[in-house]
């Protein structure tokens, strides 16, 4: 492997800008890492060669001028299959999406190739965004770097992956009840869930409105800070996306943590979560403690309703986005249709997956008369009182600590077979999207049959300076995030 991809973002700007190498170069070494270990990995549904490399070469020529560029201008990135990127196909990794090609970027790809960042191919994940370990693909199972037996997490497997193979040196994933975070977790990588709204969803594909958000997937808390820069903003093609100033995170990393409050809550510190994982985040309370934060336990009393909360309120929602893949505008349809209601059935029937189907009938029931009280309207109310439970913490304590997930990756198969098992994987990340704040996972350690261990911490809305300041501060005191996968 080419060492220029083991270095971060920032490492790899300054030898551009140094002419240690050119972003051609640099895009070109991604694609001959990709060439080397895909076999083994599966993080991609296509590659996306042709734009990558005229991004990489409209950065040869800035710096051949000797014009400033973007943060992140020439660094190689990966885009998860369910924003769209013109002309490349946009498929959620779904059978019935297959053939569509994209007709336009969403604002985030967008924001990148005016950042003249290249996009190097389209990652892969659970069908619709909806599981937690890529094992959902229509097309393919995406591996972990650190053991091809076991799952990356999901749904954002595939972006996850991709960063910590070294075939990228970004990605971008979505994050409904923890994608982002959870495979960030299970990979040994930064995966960063912003608050909702500080991102456009447009040109995302839906899977739940009201709590997916777009976030930034790194091997460093810096790169993923500088990520984020660039893709977040106030955007009038999204009515729920936020107007407010995109701050410079990147350069509010270093700022001393001493006096600051964190919390450990205590509902997500007991049982089910293993002994390996206990003691990496007692690590890492005491390593806040030695940077000088002050730390106390913090119960979240709703908390415990989050799974029920989520799985009422995303499959409501995910029946209803899901609706418009009919067969009749783009993507698959069926050859053996009578009549229309027939075609709308059998293409439907044909080209979901198990989860997807299952997904939508549990949100359709949900949302059915007779039932909506009971079940969707019960859900909103308990997702307010989750959320009063975020802002009583927060008037005690700058920031919330806990396990990004109970247990480290498990085996491809383990879970197929009994989805609540499954679910519960998300225990710890769901909550922030109910609440719509901003979390982020970090690598925190190894278990001891050396998978990686993820610590996740949480900020009251708009507070990602303040997340990033504490993760890097994390990060700088030990070396869990320069470790890399052997393959």
């Amino acid at each position: 492997m080419n060492e220029i991809l083991k270095k971060s973002a920032s490492e790899q700007r300054k030898a551009l800008l140094n002419k240690e190498i050119s972003a051609v170069e640099l895009s070109q070494a991604a694609f001959d890492r990709i060439d080397e270990v895909e076999s083994k990995i599966e993080a991609f549904n296509c590659l996306t060669k042709d734009t990558a490399m005229q991004t990489a070469k409209k950065v040869d020529e800035k710096i051949a001028k000797g014009e400033e560029l973007p943060i992140l201008a020439g660094i190689p990135l990966a885009l998860k299959d369910n924003m769209n990127l013109i002309g490349y196909p946009t498929t959620a990794s779904s059978k019935i999406l297959q053939n569509f090609v994209s007709p336009y970027n969403a604002t985030v790809t967008e924001k990148l190739l005016n950042n003249l960042v290249p996009i190097v191919g389209k990652a892969n994940l659970d069908e619709f965004a909806m599981g937690s370990s890529t094992e959902n693909s229509a097309f393919k199972k995406t591996r972990n770097p650190w053991d091809l037996n076991k799952v990356p997490g999901g749904s954002s497997g595939g972006s996850a992956a991709s960063v910590a193979a070294c075939e990228v040196t970004l990605s971008l994933g979505s994050d409904t009840g923890g994608s982002i975070r959870l495979p960030g977790s299970f990979c040994g990588i930064i995966g960063m869930k912003p608050t909702y709204g500080r991102v456009s969803r447009y040109g995302l594909i839906a899977f739940a409105s009201s709590l997916d958000q777009i976030g930034p997937f790194a091997r460093c808390v810096e790169d993923a800070a500088m990520l984020l820069e660039v893709i977040s903003g106030v955007d009038p093609k999204d009515s729920t996306s936020l107007d407010v100033p995109v701050e410079q995170y990147s350069k509010l990393l270093n700022i001393d943590i001493k006096g600051m409050k964190i919390g450990v809550i205590k509902e997500l510190m007991g049982e089910g979560v293993s002994v390996d994982v206990q003691k990496a985040m007692q690590n890492a309370i005491d390593t806040y403690k030695t940077l000088g934060a002050e730390i106390q336990e913090i119960s979240l009393p709703y908390l415990k309703h989050s799974i029920g909360v989520y799985y009422i309120i995303a499959t409501a929602e995910a029946s209803s986005n899901l609706a418009r893949f009919d067969g009749v505008k783009y993507g698959y349809r069926t050859k053996d249709a009578r009549s229309l209601i027939d075609m709308y059935t059998k293409t439907r029937a044909e080209a979901f997956g198990p989860e997807v189907k299952r997904r939508i009938m549990l949100g359709t029931y949900a949302l059915s008369s007779g039932y909506y009280d009971a079940y969707y309207k019960k859900a909103q109310q308990l997702r307010a009182l989750i959320k009063a439970d975020f802002d009583k913490a927060f008037e005690k304590v700058d920031l919330l600590l806990s396990p990004t997930c109970p247990n480290t990756a498990f085996e491809f198969g383990s879970k197929t077979e009994d989805p609540l098992a499954m679910y519960l994987t998300d225990i710890a990340t769901i909550s922030a999207n109910l609440a719509g704040i901003p979390g982020i996972s970090v690598p925190a350690g190894f278990d001891t049959s050396g998978m990686p261990i993820g610590l996740q911490i949480l900020a009251p809305q708009l507070q990602e300076a303040k997340l990033f300041n504490a993760s890097y501060k994390f990060e700088q005191a030990n070396d869990f995030c320069y470790k890399f996968a052997s393959l």
